[in-house]
């Protein structure tokens, strides 16, 4: 795989000409910045910019004003080879919270091992409707620790205007949920997005995460995706390397609140 290029074609099709994930969320483009926008029930996120030491100031501050005005929490999604160089820090300097760094890894999609199966007593099922849109909720929440308000609104959403845009899954140990996971389909592109993947304390360790990865990348590899993107945890990184992924930038979200 050629890294830089691939970064390139991710940089142009899933940042700077993104599009909106569901009728409900737009994309707008304000100057050098590029933003993700779904108001109070969704996320609201910088996803793009080019920016310098002399346009950077005025591009966060209007971003943060834009923001406050509404009302909305935002996250700046930061790369790091995105510029100014000091970008972090000044997202900083005027209110916005680093949380955990992230690493965006990369496979070709017809190039993973895909022969993962989930353990014993756990299956993987297909979510389509609002019972299994609330499985997945419960058990994300369980998984990451705290709540995730606009991760129902939107799994409704696609579910309800683009199913044909995503693939919801919820692994289940009998009537039990112990895992979720999504993937985005983004036609146009050559990349569908892995999404997701929190475990349940109790049943990490067992190959789950590996499964749910797996039984994505069959489907978007049959849908003819020539790329697997996911942003990854440090929990998550060695797994999907062992999977086949390839580490191209890591990126840093940068959090600011409604006031």
């Amino acid at each position: 795989m050629d890294q830089q290029a691939v970064l390139a074609l991710y940089d142009r099709q899933m940042r700077l000409d993104a599009r909106p994930d569901t009728p409900t969320t737009r994309i707008e483009r304000v100057g050098d910045v590029v933003r993700h926008v779904g108001g109070d029930r969704d996320w609201n996120a910088v996803i793009w910019s080019d920016l310098d030491e002399t346009t950077a100031g005025a591009a966060i501050a209007g971003e943060a004003a834009y923001f406050r005005e509404h009302g909305w929490e935002l996250e700046w999604k930061l790369y790091a080879h995105d510029r100014p160089a000091d970008l972090g820090e000044r997202l900083a300097a005027v209110g916005f919270r680093p949380d955990e760094r992230e690493t965006l890894m990369v496979a070709a999609a017809g190039g993973l091992r895909l022969g993962v199966e989930p353990p014993p007593g756990v299956r993987i099922m297909e979510v389509t409707d609002a019972a299994g849109v609330e499985l997945m909720v419960a058990v994300s929440e369980e998984a990451f620790g705290h709540a995730i308000p606009w991760l129902r609104p939107r799994l409704l959403a696609q579910l309800a205007n683009a199913p044909q845009n995503t693939q919801l899954l919820v692994a289940m140990a009998g009537d039990t949920p112990v895992s979720a996971a999504r993937m985005d389909l983004n036609p146009g592109t050559a990349f569908a997005g892995l999404w997701g993947g929190g475990t349940h304390p109790d049943w990490r360790g067992k190959g789950i995460y590996r499964a749910l990865v797996a039984h994505r990348a069959r489907r978007a590899a049959q849908l003819g995706y020539a790329y697997l993107q996911v942003d990854a945890s440090d929990q998550s990184r060695p797994i999907l390397e062992r999977l086949g992924f390839t580490a191209l930038t890591t990126t840093t979200p940068y959090l600011l609140g409604r006031d």
